[in-house]
C-alpha cells in the first residue's frame, strides 16, 4: 500500500515491471549498438527491439529453476525474440544489466526527491514571511534565551532545505554512470563504443573505469546524501514536536475536524504527523550505513552488495519521499499562536534582556566581571520567582549608579532583537 503522502512515481519505480523494462531496454540499446558497430546483423537487433519482451511471471518459473534473475529474463525475452535472441547480451555480464537498471532507478528517485524538495521549499517561504516578525522566544538547552522570531526559524529551515536540494542534485550527478564493460571491465568481448552508445541514450556517463560492477562509494554517497536530508528533516520535526508540547503550545499540527488524537483521552491533540517523520527519518539513516558498507567489494566484484541495494533502493527513497511529502503537509498547516509566544516570552519577566544589561554596563565603564555579576544577582531573583527583572534592575543602586533610569528601561526594547530580521532574510531568500 503506498502512504498518502508518497508519490505513487516513487513506488511505481521500484515494481517488477518497471525493473525489468529498464533492463529490455539496456538490452535493445547494447544490441542497436553493436548492429551500428556491424558487430551483430542489423535485421537481428530490429527483431530485439521489435518484438523484445517479458513476462513476469515466466520469469519467476524460469528463475525458481536456474537461480539467475538476469538469465531468467534473457529466456523470457528469447521466448519472444526467437532465433535472433542469439545476438541478445552478447558480451555483456549480468552487472552490466542491473547496475545500469540501479542508477536509472536511483536518478529518477532523486528527481522525484528534488521535486519534494522544491515543494517544501516553497511552503517553507510563504510561511517564514507570513510569520517574519512573529516574535518568540529563543531557546537553548530547552531554554529560553533570547527573543527571535518564528519567521527566522523557519527561514532557517529553508536554509537548511536549499543545501539538502543541493546535495541530491549532487548525489543524483555522480551516480549517473554506465558500465558496459563486460566481464572485470576490461571490455575484452563488448567494444568500448558499445557502453558510449548506451550511456547516450540513457542520458548517464560512462564509468571512467569499472571492474564489472560500477563502484559502490557513488551509491554510498547517495545513501549517505539521504540520510543528511532525513536529519533535516527530524529536525524541523522535532522544532514542531517541542513546540506543540502542552506547556510550550506556540504552533500545533492542523487538526481536522473528526479527527482523534487517543483512543482513551478525548481531549489529546498529538503532533503524530512529526513522530511519523521522525521515525522515517531514523530507517533512512540507517540505509546509510550498509550502503557505505557495500564500497569495499573482494576483488573485481562479488555481490554481497546486491541484496543490500534490493532493500535500501526502494525503501530509503519511498520512505524520504513520503517524509518530504508529509513534512510539506504539516508547513502548510501549521497553526501558529503568536499571542502564547508572546506569553511565553513573557514569562521570565524580562530575563531574555539580560545580556543586552550585561553590554550596557560594560559600555558604561563597569569591569565586564562586576557587571555580570550584578547582572546574574538580579536574573536569579527573578528566576526565583521574586519580582520582575526591570524592576529588580532599577532597585539596584550598584546598577542605577552606572546607567540611568531610561537608559535601563530601553535596554528592554523587542526591536532591538529584530532589527536584522529584514538582512536575515534577505541573505537566505535574496533580494
Amino acid at each position: 500500500m503506498i502512504p498518502r503522502y508518497s508519490r505513487p512515481e516513487m513506488a511505481r519505480l521500484w515494481e517488477p515491471d518497471a525493473k525489468f523494462r529498464i533492463w529490455l531496454k539496456i538490452e535493445t540499446l547494447a544490441a542497436e549498438a553493436m548492429a551500428e558497430l556491424g558487430l551483430i546483423p542489423k535485421h537481428s537487433a530490429d527483431a530485439i527491439k521489435r518484438r523484445g519482451n517479458f513476462n513476469i511471471e515466466r520469469i519467476d518459473e524460469i528463475e525458481r529453476e536456474v537461480r539467475h534473475d538476469v538469465i531468467a529474463f534473457l529466456t523470457s525475452v528469447a521466448e519472444h525474440v526467437g532465433p535472433d535472441a542469439r545476438f541478445l547480451h552478447q558480451g555483456l555480464t549480468s552487472s552490466d544489466v542491473l547496475d545500469n537498471c540501479f542508477n536509472i532507478q536511483l536518478v529518477e528517485a532523486a528527481d522525484l526527491l528534488i521535486a519534494d524538495v522544491d515543494a517544501l521549499l516553497t511552503a517553507l517561504k510563504e510561511r517564514a514571511y507570513e510569520h517574519k516578525d512573529t516574535v518568540t522566544v529563543g531557546r537553548s538547552h530547552g531554554v529560553h534565551a533570547e527573543p527571535t522570531t518564528f519567521g527566522l526559524k523557519l527561514a532557517y529551515a529553508y536554509a537548511e532545505f536549499d543545501r539538502a536540494r543541493a546535495r541530491l542534485v549532487l548525489a543524483r550527478e555522480d551516480v549517473a554512470t554506465c558500465a558496459v564493460s563486460g566481464a572485470v571491465g576490461t571490455f575484452a568481448n563488448v567494444d568500448p563504443r558499445v557502453e558510449d552508445y548506451v550511456a547516450k541514450k540513457l542520458k548517464l556517463k560512462p564509468e571512467p573505469i569499472s571492474t564489472q560492477v560500477i563502484p559502490r562509494d557513488r551509491h554510498a554517497m547517495y545513501f549517505a546524501t539521504l540520510a543528511v536530508v532525513a536529519g533535516s528533516v527530524e529536525r524541523l520535526a522535532t522544532e514542531v514536536r517541542h513546540l506543540q508540547r502542552t506547556e510550550v503550545l506556540e504552533a500545533e499540527e492542523h487538526f481536522s475536524k473528526g479527527q482523534k488524537g487517543s483512543s482513551a483521552m478525548p481531549h489529546k491533540r498529538n503532533p503524530v504527523l512529526s513522530e511519523n517523520i521522525t521515525g522515517l527519518a531514523r530507517l533512512v539513516r540507517g540505509y546509510a550505513l550498509p550502503a557505505l558498507e557495500d564500497v569495499a567489494l573482494w576483488h573485481e566484484r562479488d555481490i554481497s552488495h546486491s541484496s543490500v541495494e534490493r532493500v535500501i533502493g526502494p525503501d530509503a527513497t519511498i520512505a524520504l519521499d513520503f517524509a518530504l511529502s508529509r513534512l510539506t503537509e504539516i508547513v502548510k498547516g501549521l497553526v501558529v499562536y503568536p499571542e502564547r509566544m508572546r506569553a511565553n516570552l513573557d514569562r521570565l519577566g524580562g530575563l531574555v534582556h539580560s545580556q543586552r544589561v550585561l553590554l550596557a554596563l560594560t559600555a558604561a565603564g563597569v569591569p565586564r566581571e562586576d557587571a555580570y555579576r550584578l547582572v546574574q544577582k538580579n536574573a536569579m531573583k527573578v528566576w526565583d520567582r521574586e519580582g520582575d527583572f526591570l524592576e529588580a534592575l532599577l532597585a539596584d543602586e550598584a546598577v542605577t549608579k552606572a546607567l540611568t533610569a531610561d537608559e535601563i528601561r530601553a535596554l528592554f526594547d523587542l526591536g532591538h532583537h529584530t532589527k536584522h530580521v529584514d538582512t536575515i532574510f534577505a541573505r537566505v531568500f535574496g533580494g
